[in-house]
C-alpha cells in the first residue's frame, strides 16, 4: 500500500469505527432506559423506539434455530470484515466505493460486539404503518443499509463511465 494509500485507510477504518462508537452507545443507552418490548411512539402511527433483542441476521432469519447461528453469524461478520479491510486496502483512493464499504465494516462489526457480549443483536428503530411493521432495526443496520445503496450507486456510476 502506497502513502497515500495508508491515509486513506486510516480515514476508513476512523469512519468505521466511528459508526462502531455511535451504534453501542445507542444500543446501551436503550438497553438502560427501555424494558423489553417497552415502546416510545417517537412519531406515532409511523415511528417508535422499542427495545427487542434478535438471535439471527436480517428479517430475524435463524432467530429460532438452536443457537449455531450466533457463531455462524459471528464468524460471517468477522470475515466480511476482513474481506472489506482487504478492498480497503486496495480501493481506499475510490472514495465513494471506500465510504461504503467502511459504513458496512462498521456496522457489521457493531452487530458482531452484540453477538460476542450478549449472544443476540439489540435492535431499537421501529417503523410501521397502520399494520405494516419494517422489523425492528439499529445504527449497524442503517449504516450496512446505506453502504450497500451506495456499492449499487457506485457501480452504476462505474458502468456509466465505462461506456
Amino acid at each position: 500500500m502506497a502513502k497515500g494509500g495508508a491515509a486513506a485507510m486510516k480515514t476508513w477504518l476512523w469512519l468505521a469505527t466511528a459508526i462502531i462508537a455511535a451504534d453501542q452507545f445507542t444500543k446501551f443507552a436503550i438497553e438502560r432506559s427501555f424494558a423489553f418490548g417497552e415502546r416510545l411512539a417517537v412519531v406515532p402511527g409511523l415511528f417508535d423506539l422499542t427495545l427487542v433483542y434478535n438471535r439471527g441476521a436480517a428479517f430475524s432469519f435463524l432467530a429460532g434455530a438452536a443457537g449455531w447461528q450466533r457463531w455462524f453469524f459471528t464468524a460471517l461478520g468477522l470475515g466480511a470484515a476482513a474481506f472489506i479491510v482487504w478492498l480497503l486496502a486496495r480501493h481506499g483512493s475510490q472514495r465513494l466505493f471506500a465510504f461504503a464499504l467502511a459504513l458496512i465494516l462498521g456496522g457489521a462489526l457493531g452487530n458482531v460486539i452484540d453477538r460476542l457480549a450478549r449472544g443476540q443483536v439489540v435492535d431499537f428503530l421501529l417503523v410501521y404503518w397502520q399494520r405494516f411493521h419494517w422489523p425492528a432495526f439499529n445504527v449497524a443496520d442503517s449504516a450496512i443499509t446505506v453502504g450497500a445503496v451506495l456499492l449499487i450507486i457506485d457501480e452504476f456510476r462505474r458502468v456509466r463511465r465505462g461506456r
